[in-house]
């Protein structure tokens, strides 16, 4: 389904052409309508949050895969609109999840997604690990990991929020900050679970391993043959 046909379908109708008019103009259709199908739920998407993507949807179906339990305690960091640890705890009803984001804006559609879902997620202002005091079996994120050199698509770049698409060393910097300080807020067996860009991951395991010693630490690839996750697990 190309972008007309989406705004068709999904949008409002009886602004059709002032949609079409936004479209042309190079908004993302996904913002024009207003909201996203994520894992199957619905989620409220404006230029606060980024996009959610599939490759998002896969990381959530990964890391459900390696639970062996579902009353864990779970923190995401980044939360944008909340896709994530909203639709974790859809899956997992019997877990405590925790949601940070730096950004107050994206906290506000993370909130108002967790109402329009039913979920009850805390949700914190924190950048990383600023504001967290607690200890978690699961820690998982998808953070800004493009280089500020990297190109991107045109629409991407012009419209949403650059807070959640750049990071500084590459594309690496929030990686890094997070596994330095990951072990004082994880219990002593625990998942983290990310998505990476997909030439970061050679990197990232490196730099894990530093901090990780005991656990097992992996890439795994996303639909295109990229790497695209990475996990590291202490059973």
């Amino acid at each position: 389904m190309n972008n007309i046909e989406y705004l068709k379908k999904y949008g409002d109708k009886d602004k059709l052409e002032e949609n079409l008019k936004r479209l042309e103009a190079g908004e993302p259709v996904q913002y024009i309508v207003g909201n996203v199908d994520f894992y199957g739920l619905t989620f409220k998407v404006d230029n606060r949050v980024l996009i959610p993507r599939f490759e998002t949807e896969q990381l959530v179906e990964k890391t459900l895969k390696l639970i062996d339990k579902d009353n864990l305690d779970i923190l995401d960091i980044g939360t944008g609109s909340g896709c994530i640890a909203i639709t974790l705890k859809n899956m997992l009803p019997n877990a405590n999840v925790d949601a940070c984001d730096i950004s107050q804006d994206a906290l506000e559609v993370a909130k108002s997604n967790a109402k329009l879902n039913n979920s009850d997620i805390n949700f914190i202002h924190s950048d990383l690990f600023s504001n967290i005091d607690k200890k978690y079996d699961l820690i998982i994120s998808n953070p800004p990991y493009i280089a500020y050199d990297e190109e991107i698509d045109e629409v991407v770049k012009n419209n949403e929020p650059h807070i959640a698409l750049y990071a500084d060393d590459k594309g690496t910097h929030l990686y890094k900050e997070i596994f330095k300080q990951a072990l004082n807020h994880l219990n002593d067996k625990y998942i983290l679970a990310f998505e990476i860009g997909y030439m970061q991951g050679e990197e990232l395991i490196i730099e894990a391993q530093k901090y990780f010693k005991d656990a097992n630490i992996y890439v795994e690839k996303d639909l295109a043959d990229k790497d695209r996750y990475l996990f590291i697990i202490k059973r």
